[in-house]
C-alpha cells in the first residue's frame, strides 16, 4: 500500500471506529485507486475519494412496533445516503440483526462504485435496520415495515433516494414498505424496486443478482476461450441470489453441487437440478424452511451442520472449477481461498457484496484466476432495479425476454469496461483494478464538474 492510500486509510479508521467491514471495503479501493490518481492528480487535489468515502447524509432513526404477543418492541432503522453525483441514491435495504452502521456504510460505498459500472444513472446509498423477520409472523413484518417507513419516507422518493431489497427485505417486506409509503405521500410512484409485477415490479428483478453473476463468470471464461458448460460450480447461500444462480447455472450447462444458510450446507454431488431447485425455492422462499431439508429429501445429499470453531468454511473445500459465494460479506477468508485454490476452482464471481477478504482476493490474484469482484458480478440486481425505474417512469411493462436481454448486455458491457481498464492502467486481467477504476472515474468526473458540493 502506498503511503497516500495508507495515509488515507489510518485517517478513515480513526474517524469510523469499530467500523471493520467499512474499513475494508475502502481499503481495496483505495490501493486500486492508486495507479488512477497517480495518472490523474487533479482528483487528489480536490479530494475526490475522500468526499466519496464521507457519506452526503446518515439518517438514522428508532423503530418502535408491537408484537403479536403486544409487546413493545423498538429497533434501529438507517438510510446511509453515499453519493448522488451520477443519480439519485439506488441501494437495497437489509433487514438483519447484524445490521449496524459500519456495515451499511460498507455496502453504501460499494454500490456508488457498482451502480457507476451499470452504465445507468443511479447514485449509491444503502439502509436498514437490526430487525430479524425470520421466524416472525406476517403481520409482525408488515407491523415493523410500516412502522419503519413512518420515518424513511420523508428522505426517500423517486427522485430523491429509491430503495429496493437485501438480505431480509423480499418481495412481502417490499409490498408492506410501499403501501405505508402510498398511504402516507398520498401517491403512487416508483420509489422501490422489486415491487409485484401487478403494480409496478419488473420482470427478471428477482433474479437479476443471480442471473448476473453467472453471465459475468461466462465473460471472464470467454477470454480463455472457454464456456460454463460441463463446469462444476459451488455456491453459497440459498436465497433470492443463489436460487437464480442456480438456475442459470443449470440453463449454461453448468452443475452446481452446494447450498448453505446459517445453520450449514448441503453438498450434492450428483448436481441440483431443476427439480430440486423447486424443491428448494418452495422451502426457502413459501415454507422459510432449513437447507437441512435437502438432505432429508434427496439420497445421496449430505448436510453440514455449521461449526463456528473452524477457522474455515469447508462448503469451499470440495472440488470444482467454479465459485459463487452468493451469501453475505467476508465468507471466504484466506484458508477458503488457498482450499479453493487447492481443488481446482479457477473462477470466482462474487453474487454477494464483498464475500471474500483482502487476504482471499490477494490470494486469487495471484494466483491469476478469474476473479470477478461483487460491485461488478453482483451488479446485475442494481442494473434491472434500474431498469425497472426506466419502466415505472414511462409507465411500461417490458417483457422477459427484453429485460434479461437488457441485463446480459448490461454485464457484458461491465465486464468489458473492467477488462479494459485493467489493461489500461497496467494490471491486464485484474478485475478489481479494472472496476475500481472504472467506477471511481465516472463518478469523480461528475463531482469535478459539479464542483464542490
Amino acid at each position: 500500500m502506498d503511503t497516500y492510500a495508507s495515509n488515507l486509510l489510518a485517517e478513515v479508521k480513526a474517524k469510523n471506529p469499530a467500523e471493520p467491514e467499512f474499513h475494508q471495503a475502502v481499503q481495496e479501493v483505495a490501493e486500486s485507486l492508486t495507479l488512477a490518481l497517480d495518472r490523474h492528480p487533479e482528483f487528489r487535489k480536490n479530494k475526490i475519494l475522500e468526499r466519496i468515502i464521507e457519506p452526503e447524509r446518515v439518517v438514522m432513526f428508532r423503530v418502535p412496533w408491537q408484537d403479536d404477543a403486544g409487546e413493545i418492541r423498538v429497533n434501529r432503522g438507517y438510510r446511509i445516503q453515499m453519493n448522488s453525483a451520477i443519480g439519485p441514491y439506488k441501494g437495497g435495504l437489509r433487514f438483519h440483526s447484524t445490521v449496524n452502521l459500519g456495515i451499511l456504510k460498507f455496502l453504501a460505498f460499494e454500490q456508488v462504485f457498482k451502480n457507476a459500472l451499470t452504465t445507468l444513472p443511479m447514485g449509491g446509498g444503502k439502509g436498514g435496520a437490526d430487525f430479524d423477520p425470520h421466524g416472525r409472523s406476517d403481520q409482525e413484518v408488515m407491523r415493523f415495515c410500516q412502522a419503519f417507513m413512518c420515518e424513511l419516507f420523508r428522505h426517500v422518493g423517486p427522485e430523491t433516494d429509491v430503495p429496493a431489497g437485501d438480505i431480509g427485505v423480499g418481495a412481502r417486506e417490499i409490498g408492506f414498505l410501499f403501501g405505508m409509503y402510498k398511504k402516507l405521500k398520498n401517491e403512487f410512484t416508483g420509489v422501490m424496486t422489486g415491487k409485484g409485477l401487478t403494480w409496478g415490479g419488473s420482470v427478471i428483478r428477482p433474479e437479476a443478482t443471480g442471473y448476473g453473476a453467472v453471465y459475468f463468470a461466462d465473460e471472464m471464461l470467454k477470454t480463455r476461450k472457454e464456456g460454463l458448460k460441463d463446469k462444476v460450480a459451488l455456491v453459497s447461500g440459498s436465497g433470492n441470489v443463489a436460487q437464480y444462480t442456480v438456475e442459470k447455472l443449470i440453463t449454461l450447462g453448468a452443475k452446481a453441487v452446494t447450498l448453505s444458510d446459517s445453520t450449514g450446507y448441503i453438498y450434492d454431488e450428483e448436481g441440483i437440478d431443476r427439480d430440486k431447485l423447486n424443491f428448494v425455492m418452495e422451502l426457502k422462499n413459501v415454507r422459510r424452511g432449513r437447507i437441512s431439508e435437502y438432505a432429508d429429501k434427496f439420497k445421496g445429499a449430505v448436510f453440514t451442520k455449521i461449526d463456528k470453531s473452524l477457522d474455515h468454511n469447508p462448503l469451499w473445500n470440495h472440488k470444482a472449477q467454479c465459485a459463487f459465494p452468493s451469501a453475505t460479506q467476508n465468507e471466504i477468508n484466506g484458508k477458503d481461498a488457498a482450499n479453493l485454490l487447492r481443488n481446482g476452482v479457477y473462477v470466482v464471481s462474487e453474487g454477494a457484496n464483498m464475500p471474500s477478504t483482502i487476504d482471499a482476493i490477494n490470494q486469487f490474484i495471484d494466483a491469476g484466476i478469474l476473479f470477478g469482484p461483487g460491485k461488478a458480478a453482483n451488479a446485475g440486481g442494481v442494473a434491472t432495479s434500474g431498469l425497472e425505474m426506466a419502466q415505472n417512469s414511462m409507465r411500461i411493462s417490458w417483457t422477459r425476454e427484453e429485460v434479461d436481454n437488457r441485463l446480459y448486455n448490461i454485464m457484458r458491457t461491465i465486464h468489458a469496461t473492467c477488462y479494459r481498464t485493467a489493461e489500461k492502467y497496467g494490471t491486464p486481467g485484474n478485475y478489481v483494478n479494472g472496476a475500481n477504476i472504472a467506477g471511481f472515474l465516472k463518478v469523480a468526473n461528475a463531482m469535478m464538474d459539479q464542483g464542490i458540493v
